[in-house]
């Protein structure tokens, strides 16, 4: 379980496709005693991680100051390919030369690797001048100079003679087992919510990691482009990221190709010569092939390299094998920026909004509600609009309506993208907490009880408002988007998949309904609570039956309470 205020790295990517296979990595950590420990006390800690008497202090922070903070850390930063064996403090005492570190860490993908974080940047550019382009033998190494290098030992006839001293932790997600083991140890469900909060959450150095991974694509893309920003969107950033999800990165041209009058001089103006194509959507797809293509030939660990073009948003897919991660990068979807932003802003106003998150998405995945491959289940965002809008139609209301949130928004907050009013309050300050103090457990139940008998028929969601509105089409679930209003985030979801989590909602409340009665004692080692929720349930481990038989739903209702008797009287 990992500790509070001190993160670990863990990453099971899914394997790249396109050119040649790509092995799944196994990542372990190497923890590090001084700089870590220390730099984990600073304010860039992510919400969730940090000790209960700081988190005021963090969630004051404006997503753009958190991101802010985080580039020029990765701009800092360097990562490095070591040797197996190593002596981490004689490691750390030859890149000391090129300036001081503020903070490092190992990790093992596709061998070791060191993170190192230096406390000024001309610190990088003076290790950078001190490296060399390696001699490959019957190869030729195409010369690049990035900030992804390879540690060799000069005397390779030694280089066990001492033993690494670095710790190693495996970093993976807990497996099922452990993951019911830790579940049914917890003092109460709202403790189940947090434990499992706390073992899936992206961590510190998986952080660092990310926002590293973007810095260096971005110092290809601006071999090009200069003036581009690669920034992070999506579940890297919006507070909901568990660990090993892919890394969705968003190529930002603004500065480069802003319209600026320039200065004149009498009655001349100089303009750039530029290239001209009929639209902006041409003009993405052209910059992202090229991109792809430096990837692909030019880019350090970069594999797998996919150039999906003509898709509705046009991007680059590929793996980064040096630190894991599978990439999506784009370059025309500012609109997934603010959305980033609006969940950011929810995940850090309460605490218990994370932890519910997090909860009934692993009660999904385990259900086979979602999946990783695109389909006609629900998907984790539409599932994070929907326990947004639950907790904003609780009495009093855990979380506030996006309209609210853009009645506080100031001038400097004022934002249309593509016609589409983005407009909500950066600041964090001008949300009144709410006074609503229900408990974990009672949330999960409820949000069970409440979709279990949702009018999906003719009802929408939409938490602009916050309240039930007549859908304006006729898909089994209508999610309206939070920023482009016509859409709805949900229309893959087929009347099966939605019949399918309605059930399953109706169970599981009905479940925690007969906790109290039915709870094992804490030795008996027994599925209880969220634990329980996991666990295959009776209708679904009857799915195939019930298909055949077409049993009325109050016949499966009493079937799953005969079997919770069934289960109390052998107790």
């Amino acid at each position: 379980m990992a500790a509070r205020g001190a993160g670990w790295l863990t990453y099971v990517p899914r394997c790249a496709q396109g050119r040649g296979p790509v092995r799944r990595p196994v990542h372990r950590l190497f923890r590090c005693a001084g700089t870590v420990a220390a730099d984990l006390k600073g304010e860039e800690q992510l919400p969730g991680s940090v000790e209960p008497d700081s988190q005021d202090k963090i969630l004051k922070k404006r997503f753009s100051e958190v991101q802010k903070e985080r580039r020029e850390q990765a701009q800092r930063t360097v990562l490095i390919n070591c040797p197996n064996k190593i002596s981490e403090k004689k490691f750390i005492k030859y890149i000391s030369q090129h300036g001081p570190i503020n903070s490092h860490f190992f990790y093992e993908s596709f061998g070791l690797h060191a993170v190192i974080e230096f406390c000024q940047k001309e610190s990088v550019a003076s290790l950078q001048d001190a490296v060399c382009t390696p001699n490959l033998g019957t190869e030729t190494a195409i010369p690049f100079r990035s900030r992804f290098f390879n540690l060799k030992w000069t005397n390779p006839l030694n280089p066990g003679s001492e033993q690494p001293n670095v710790q190693c932790s495996n970093q993976l997600p807990p497996a099922s087992k452990k993951l019911f083991q830790l579940l049914c140890r917890a003092e109460s469900m709202d403790d189940q919510l947090n434990t499992l909060l706390k073992e899936f959450q992206i961590t510190e150095e998986n952080a660092k990691l990310r926002h590293l991974t973007c810095s260096l694509i971005e110092d290809i893309a601006a071999a090009y482009l200069p003036d581009c920003t690669v920034r992070p969107f999506g579940s890297s950033v919006n507070s909901f990221g568990k660990l090993g999800c892919d890394l969705d990165m968003f190529l930002d041209l603004d500065e480069t190709g802003r319209l600026n009058p320039g200065k004149t001089s009498g009655h001349f103006q100089m303009e750039f010569q530029v290239k001209s194509v009929p639209s902006e959507r041409i003009a993405t797809q052209k910059i992202l092939s090229v991109i792809g293509e430096c990837l692909d030939h030019f880019g350090p660990g970069c594999v797998g390299v996919q150039k999906i073009l003509n898709a509705r948003c046009p991007l680059v897919r590929f793996s980064q094998q040096a630190s894991g991660f599978q990439c999506d990068l784009t370059s025309n979807n500012r609109i997934a920026l603010k959305s980033s932003e609006l969940l950011y802003m929810y995940g850090t106003l309460d605490s218990r909004v994370r932890a519910l998150v997090f909860s009934i998405r692993c009660w999904a995945r385990a259900h086979s509600l979602t999946s990783s491959i695109p389909g006609a289940w629900i998907t984790n965002f539409s599932l994070t609009m929907m326990v947004i809008f639950f907790l904003q139609r609780r009495s009093p209301p855990l979380l506030p309506t996006l309209d609210y949130l853009k009645t506080l928004a100031d001038e400097g907050d004022q934002c249309v993208i593509e016609g589409h009013n983005c407009t909500f309050t950066s600041d964090l300050n001008r949300i009144k907490p709410s006074g609503n103090t229900e408990t974990l457990e009672l949330l999960l139940m409820e949000f069970f009880e409440y979709f279990g008998n949702f009018a999906f028929n003719k009802n929408s969601i939409n938490i602009r408002q916050g309240r039930e509105q007549n859908k304006p089409e006729s898909s089994p679930l209508h999610i309206q988007n939070p920023f482009e209003t016509s859409l709805n985030v949900s229309k893959n979801v087929n009347q099966s998949q939605l019949q399918k989590f309605v059930d399953l909602a109706r169970e599981s409340a009905w479940i925690l309904q007969q906790e109290d009665k039915a709870r094992p004692s804490s030795a008996s080692h027994q599925p209880w609570g969220l634990a329980a929720l996991l666990l295959p349930s009776v209708s679904h481990s009857k799915s195939l039956a019930r298909k055949k038989r077409k049993k009325p739903a109050s016949e499966r209702i009493r079937n799953l309470l005969d079997s919770i008797k069934s289960s109390g009287k052998e107790q």
